[in-house]
Order: C-alpha cells, then sequence, then structure tokens
C-alpha cells in the first residue's frame, strides 16, 4: 500500500479541479473538440477526476483501470464505427490515459498514444492546463484524421463535446 499516494489523494480535492479547470478553460476543450471533429470521422471525450474514491484507493486501482471504468461507462465504445477515444486525467496521480475503440486501436500504436499523454503530463508540469489538453486533443484529433476522415454520410456527434468533470 503506497501511503504517499492515499494521502494526496485524500488531500487532492474536487475544488482543485475546478481550479485548474474554470469554465472558461472547460468551455475552450469543448469548442477544441468541436474544432477537432469537424476534420474526422471520430469522436474524442475529455473526462478529468480529481482523485478516487477511498475503495478503489485502498485497492491500489491504476489511473489506467479507472479510465477503462469511464471509457466503459461514458459508453465510448458506443460509435458507429468503433473509432471513440478517452482522454482521462486523474489530477491527484499527475496522470493522463488515452483509452482507445477497436477501430481507432487497431490503427495507432500504445506507444504514440503514451507519447500524447507524456506531452500532456509535461504541459500540466508547468501549469498548462488548458494548453495541454487543448494540445492533446489536436494530436488525437491528427490521428483519427488520417485514418476517419470525414464522411457525408457520418453522424455529426455521438459523444458529447463537453468535458466531462466526475465528481
Amino acid at each position: 500500500m503506497n501511503f504517499t499516494r492515499i494521502v494526496r489523494h485524500l488531500l487532492t480535492g474536487k475544488l482543485a479541479l475546478r481550479r485548474i479547470f474554470p469554465a472558461a478553460s472547460l468551455t475552450a476543450i469543448e469548442q477544441a473538440i468541436q474544432q477537432s471533429e469537424m476534420n474526422h470521422g471520430g469522436q474524442i471525450c475529455f473526462a478529468a477526476e480529481a482523485a478516487l474514491d477511498t475503495i478503489p484507493l485502498f485497492k491500489n486501482q491504476t489511473a489506467r483501470d479507472r479510465a477503462v471504468e469511464v471509457f466503459s461507462q461514458l459508453r465510448i465504445w458506443d460509435t458507429e464505427h468503433n473509432n471513440g477515444v478517452l482522454i482521462y486525467l486523474l489530477l491527484a496521480d499527475h496522470d493522463v490515459e488515452i483509452i482507445t475503440d477497436r477501430g481507432i486501436h487497431a490503427k495507432v500504436s500504445s506507444e504514440e498514444w503514451e507519447a500524447i499523454c507524456r506531452t500532456m503530463e509535461s504541459a500540466f508540469r508547468q501549469q498548462q492546463f488548458e494548453t495541454g489538453v487543448i494540445n492533446g486533443i489536436n494530436a488525437v484529433g491528427g490521428h483519427l484524421r488520417e485514418y476517419f476522415p470525414p464522411s457525408p454520410n457520418h453522424k455529426e456527434n455521438e459523444l458529447t463535446n463537453k468535458p466531462v468533470v466526475l465528481e
């Protein structure tokens, strides 16, 4: 059991998430997702969570495991072309995870997704949260544009563009 991690999660409240992502930042992120999705046939969702709940924390749930849960809960896998992408931030762990549906997962390597995560985390260490997220959205959008160009038959928006702040 990692006591440092437990303390960090217990001390990272929802106010910390609201402080780094005020309403204006959430609006800018929503607009970045909307703009990105105009250039490809994929679907992007950004979700942020301050800290894990107590039971998952004591069971040592990883940010990756939590991201997979959120991917399922938000039904990101339920897109017409299996090309949904979740960008998930677990603030207490300073960890970004990208979970992709099978359509895009088959085309882009894990290393490429991991590189986007590390770049975002680097921006976050410099307190550039909004910029880091928007740059991550643009990088994900580049992959989606390459493999899922926009088509006239594509449903315009299968997932919400509004950032999900998990409470």
